[in-house]
């Protein structure tokens, strides 16, 4: 994964995924923070983790959704950008990178209460979400994030890990580590 600023020195004949893109991933989080944490706040990995799970796969969000009788408006299948299964269900590889990134520019602080890792947006990191949040490429990335949180804001990550196993067991539970969820 680059940054902006890096891809400027790679070669031109070389291809180039969004993806891959540090800017990307970081903007995301940002709004995720903004838009599905408690005041810019989201207690633990495993709950961002999740989280981010369901606004990357609009598809097992309406799903879930239904699972637990919870009306929302179908979005999109199409996935934002893959995961793959780890020790507790969805995850990215790159979260720590991301996250270091984004505590690096003071856009989030990040607190540690027990074995827990707080991951909170700074006064700078909430302006720069609401300013993203206006933003033409990010408005049904910001209303998934609304359904998301209206759904599932109130669950701890244990809790969503537990609903994700129960929910999709040939798609998350089954798959060996390191695979990709489809």
């Amino acid at each position: 994964m680059k940054s902006i600023r890096a891809l400027g020195r790679a070669a031109m004949s070389l291809p180039l995924a969004a993806d891959d893109i540090m800017e990307l991933h970081a903007g995301r989080l940002l709004l995720l923070f903004h838009h599905c944490g408690s005041g810019g706040k989201v207690a633990g990995l495993t709950k961002l983790a999740k989280i981010d799970f369901f606004v990357r796969y609009p598809g097992f969000f309406e799903r879930v959704a239904k699972h637990l009788h919870k009306p929302i408006t179908p979005a999109s299948d199409e996935t934002e950008s893959a995961m793959v299964r780890h020790h507790y269900g969805p995850w990215d590889k790159r979260y720590y990178q991301v996250l270091a990134f984004l505590e690096a520019r003071r856009l989030i602080t990040v607190e540690k209460h027990g074995s827990t890792y707080n991951f909170i947006l700074t006064a700078l990191g909430q302006e720069k979400a609401k300013s993203l949040s206006k933003t033409e490429p990010f408005v049904s990335l910001v209303r998934q994030m609304k359904d998301v949180k209206k759904v599932l804001g109130r669950m701890t990550g244990t809790q969503l890990k537990n609903l994700v196993y129960e929910v999709f067991d040939a798609e998350v539970r089954q798959r060996k580590r390191g695979e990709v969820i489809k």
